[in-house]
C-alpha cells in the first residue's frame, strides 16, 4: 500500500467529511472500523487546531476508545451525559432504505446503543457496501451469551438461517466481544423483512443483539473512486 493508495485516500475523505459536520459543544458517538478511524483522527485534528472546542466522545468499542485517546478526544460514558448530538459509524451493508448490517468488528451491540441515542447518525462507507437487499454480501452478526450458543444456533436454524461461530484470527477459539460474549455470523437465503427479523432474533433467549440497524441512519456518506480520484457523495 502506497501513500497515494486511492482506497485509503477515499476512506480518509469520507472520514474528513463526517468529522467536518461536528460542531463545538457536541457529544459525539465514536464508531468502530477503518473509515470511522479516520473520522476520529480528523475530529482530533480539529480539536487540536482550536477549530472545535468542548467536544466529548462516547466510544462504541475498545478500538474507538484507544483511537480517541490517541487523538486527544475527551471521553465520557452514557452515565455522564443526557444525550448524544451526532454519531459517526461505519456499516458492512447499506440498502436503498438506509437500513444497515453492522457487526464486522463485533461491536454492534454498543454501536446500536450509541447510534440509536444520537440526534443525527452519520454512516461512513465506501461504495462496495451499497446493496439492493441486506444479507446479499455479508452474513448477519448476532451477539450471543456463551452458555446459550447451542440453543440459539438451533433457534436460528429453525428460522432458516445458517449460523457459524466466528473464530479468532491469530488466536485459537472464538472471537469474544467487549462484553465477553460470542458472535454467530448467520447467512439467510433472503432478508425480505429486516425490521421483523431484527425483533424476532432479539426475542430468542440468549441473544444480546443482532447487526440489523433499521430506521436509524440519517445520512450516508459514500466514498467512491471516479476516474482514479476519490470523491464523496451524500445519500
Amino acid at each position: 500500500m502506497t501513500e497515494l493508495d486511492p482506497v485509503k485516500v477515499m476512506k480518509q475523505e469520507v472520514g474528513r467529511a463526517a468529522a467536518a459536520r461536528v460542531k463545538s459543544g457536541s457529544i459525539v458517538g465514536l464508531g468502530t472500523g477503518s473509515t470511522t478511524a479516520f473520522a476520529i483522527q480528523f475530529l482530533g485534528d480539529r480539536l487540536k487546531s482550536g477549530e472545535l472546542k468542548d467536544v466529548k466522545g462516547v466510544p462504541t468499542s475498545f478500538q474507538a476508545s484507544v483511537l480517541a485517546k490517541k487523538y486527544g478526544i475527551p471521553l465520557v460514558t452514557l452515565d455522564d451525559i443526557d444525550g448524544i448530538d451526532i454519531a459517526i459509524d461505519g456499516a458492512d451493508e447499506v440498502d436503498p432504505q438506509k437500513n444497515l448490517i453492522k457487526g464486522g468488528g463485533a461491536a454492534h451491540t454498543r454501536e446500536k446503543i450509541v447510534d440509536s441515542l444520537a440526534k443525527e447518525f452519520i454512516v461512513v462507507v465506501d461504495s462496495s457496501k451499497m446493496v439492493d437487499r441486506l444479507g446479499s454480501t455479508f452474513a448477519l452478526p448476532i451477539e450471543v451469551l456463551p452458555l446459550a450458543i447451542t440453543p440459539v444456533t438451533r433457534a436460528i436454524e429453525k428460522l432458516g438461517g445458517k449460523p457459524e461461530l466466528r473464530l479468532g484470527i491469530k488466536k485459537d477459539g472464538p472471537v469474544i466481544t467487549d462484553q465477553g460474549n460470542m458472535v454467530l455470523d448467520v447467512t439467510f437465503a433472503a432478508i425480505d423483512h429486516p425490521a421483523e427479523l431484527e425483533k424476532t432474533l432479539n426475542n430468542i433467549p440468549g441473544v444480546l443483539e443482532n447487526g440489523l440497524f433499521i430506521g436509524l441512519a440519517d445520512l450516508i456518506l459514500i466514498g467512491e473512486i471516479i476516474d482514479g480520484k476519490p470523491s464523496v457523495r451524500e445519500f
